[in-house]
Parts: C-alpha cells; sequence; structure tokens
C-alpha cells in the first residue's frame, strides 16, 4: 500500500513562482501524495499576477498556479485560525517557494505574522522537515545569521540556484531540477536525471555539446 502523504506549501514574495506552480503540478499528480494545503502571501499574490500575467485575487492566483486538483485546499494566510496554525493538525512536511529573505528573517526568531510563518513555527517545533527556497541575492550578514538559525532550529535552507553542471538551456530545465531536488528531501523524488555517478549525470548526458 502506497504511504499518503501530506503538505503544506506556500509562496511568498519573491521571484520564481513558476518553480512553485511545477511543484505543484508534481504533487497532485503524485499518488503518495494525499493532500496539499496552499498559502500564499500577499506579496506572493502580486508577483504571480506579475509573473504570470494574472489578477491577484486568490481565484486567479491558484488558476495561475495551476492548483486545481481536489487535493489542493488553499488556505488564507491572514487567517490564524487556519488548521495548519496547530501542532495537532497532520502535516509531514513543509515547503516555502519561493521564500523571502524577511519571511525567512522572522521565521528565525520565532515570529508569525500570518499563517505561513506559523505553520513554519510549528514545523519547526513538531520536528516535521521544513525546506525554505530562499531567493534572495546577494547575501549581508543578517540574511546569513538568519540562515544559521532557522538550520540550527532545524530547517533545511535551500536557495534557488542552479546547479550549472546539468547544462541547463531553459527555464523550465531549471526550473524542473529544482523541484526534483526538493521532492528529494520530501522524500518524493521521481527520476535519477540529476544524479552524479562520479562522471556525470543523465541531464548532463542530454547535452552531447556540454563542454
Amino acid at each position: 500500500m502506497v504511504e499518503q502523504r501530506r503538505l503544506t506549501v506556500a509562496v511568498t514574495g519573491a521571484g520564481g513562482t513558476g518553480a512553485a506552480k511545477r511543484l505543484l503540478r508534481v504533487l497532485q499528480n503524485d499518488d503518495r501524495v494525499a493532500h496539499v494545503d496552499l498559502l500564499v502571501s500577499a506579496n506572493g499574490r502580486k508577483l504571480t499576477a506579475l509573473e504570470f500575467g494574472t489578477q491577484e485575487d486568490p481565484d486567479s492566483v491558484a488558476e495561475a498556479l495551476g492548483a486545481t486538483s481536489p487535493k489542493i485546499r488553499m488556505l488564507d494566510p491572514a487567517d490564524l485560525s487556519g488548521p495548519v496554525t496547530s501542532g495537532s493538525y497532520p502535516y509531514d512536511a513543509m515547503v516555502i517557494l519561493p521564500c523571502a529573505a524577511g519571511v525567512l528573517g522572522r521565521i528565525a526568531h520565532g515570529l508569525a505574522l500570518d499563517l505561513i510563518e506559523r505553520a513554519a513555527d510549528v514545523a519547526l517545533k513538531e520536528r516535521r522537515r521544513l525546506v525554505l527556497c530562499l531567493r534572495e541575492t546577494p547575501l549581508h550578514l543578517a540574511h546569513l545569521r538568519n540562515m544559521v538559525a532557522v538550520t540550527e532550529a532545524g530547517a533545511i535552507v535551500y536557495p534557488m540556484i542552479p546547479t550549472y553542471y546539468n547544462v541547463p538551456e531553459t527555464l523550465a530545465e531549471l526550473q524542473e531540477e529544482l523541484v526534483e531536488r526538493v521532492l528529494q528531501l520530501l522524500g518524493l523524488g521521481h527520476t535519477d536525471r540529476y544524479r552524479w555517478d562520479g562522471t556525470s549525470t543523465p541531464a548532463r548526458r542530454e547535452h552531447p555539446t556540454a563542454p
């Protein structure tokens, strides 16, 4: 019998919402995933609207992100009574993709100004996996200290940085690899395309002219 996973996915106000769309598409099609709670911050809605050329209302944002499956329930980040506010609510892991530097900082200091930050706080206190896909560069000292603080608290900081050695040629390829590596951190990997064998990876070998 396939183990059913329950996940929380958040999108905050940093560029790269296309990767969140790709992640949600994979989760919706994965029989190992039973349910996804989706939270999109106000700034996340602005970025989604900008990157996809849509409106900022929740329904338009959900459609732009491809969150159309019955598996996905969209929650209001402003509602601190939402289910993910409690440690008694069952879910296995949380991903914030993309994760704004300000969100990272508030999580690092135990501040919960909305349901996204509260859900992250719950994930840490309940010792659940929390993956923060930071989208910020360059990094100043406060960013670096916040990354250390959340790592010490139990989170995984996964900056949205390409590997380059797989020689990606399109934005879609960059997003695909990023999402696959996030899925591997969740125990939901789908492919060995990016697995290093000591000399190369299948993804790299698809580009015969790669240096």
